[in-house]
């Protein structure tokens, strides 16, 4: 069973004006995520859902102010990037970025080599590849195509959920995976979640502002993220409520607050 636990979590980033005060942005979260739970965090525009992905991951331009991130009790904020990666947490990005000159076939054995601590044996790593690919309805020539140069959004987030069935992480975060996506891509992309989930009991938070990907990855626990915190929790009828409705009751009650 492993664990993420975030704890009174504080994160500022620096102000375009160097002359003012950081910004705040996140202001007090608190959120545990276990294996084999599925997490829907949802909210509006700004309200810091995708800076808790990336002070979970560890991004430079994020700075933790307060609070605590543990993976099984260890503390994420004294390990690098690459530390995170290899302790098992993963971060399927909003934009996946475009890496020219790199293969996709050898970005991901790199990247297993580095999660796995040795280098996967060639002809094993070539069967799970080519079944990963398949699953997600991806043409093999991919592989040999630099990492997300030229791909419509569709194609970059099924590159994002074969690199989460590869790499096998604890935690998976996704920043937002149903954007972009027709009805098609989304079918197959949430498929790939459901199948990791399964496979590997992993621990899921799912960053997103529509319920359309919760059809698919039902949610064990829902919680709406309001100005930087987390205002409201439940469960999958939360999500419901929020789709008839939107986040007029939450925001107007920050708002009086």
């Amino acid at each position: 069973m492993t664990t993420l636990e975030i704890k009174d979590l504080h994160v500022e980033v620096a102000n375009p004006d160097e002359s003012a005060e950081p910004i705040k942005i996140l202001k007090g979260v608190n959120l545990t995520v276990k294996s084999g739970e599925t997490h829907a965090i949802m909210g509006p525009n700004g309200s810091g859902k995708s800076t808790l992905s990336y002070a979970i991951a560890g991004h430079p331009k994020y700075t933790v102010t307060q609070g605590s991130i543990t993976l099984d009790g260890e503390n994420v904020l004294e390990m690098s990037v690459d530390e995170r990666a290899r302790a098992g947490l993963f971060l399927a990005m909003q934009y996946p970025v475009e890496v020219p000159g790199v293969s996709v076939s050898n970005f991901l054995r790199t990247a297993a080599t580095a999660v796995r601590g040795e280098a996967p044996k060639l002809r094993t790593w070539v069967k799970e590849v080519k079944e990963g690919m398949a699953e997600l309805e991806i043409d093999p020539a991919f592989g040999e195509r630099s990492v997300n140069e030229g791909f419509s959004g569709g194609e970059k987030k099924r590159q994002e959920i074969l690199q989460l069935s590869l790499l096998k992480p604890k935690i998976a975060i996704l920043d937002e995976t149903d954007s972009g996506l027709d009805v098609d891509a989304l079918r197959i992309v949430s498929e790939g979640v459901n199948r990791y989930k399964e496979r590997e009991n992993g621990g899921i938070l799912l960053i997103t502002h529509y319920t359309r990907i919760l059809r698919y990855i039902r949610p064990d626990f829902v919680h709406v993220f309001v100005n930087g915190r987390i205002v409201a929790e439940g469960g999958s009828e939360l999500a419901e409520e929020l789709d008839a409705n939107g986040y007029v009751r939450f925001t107007s009650a920050s708002v009086g607050a």
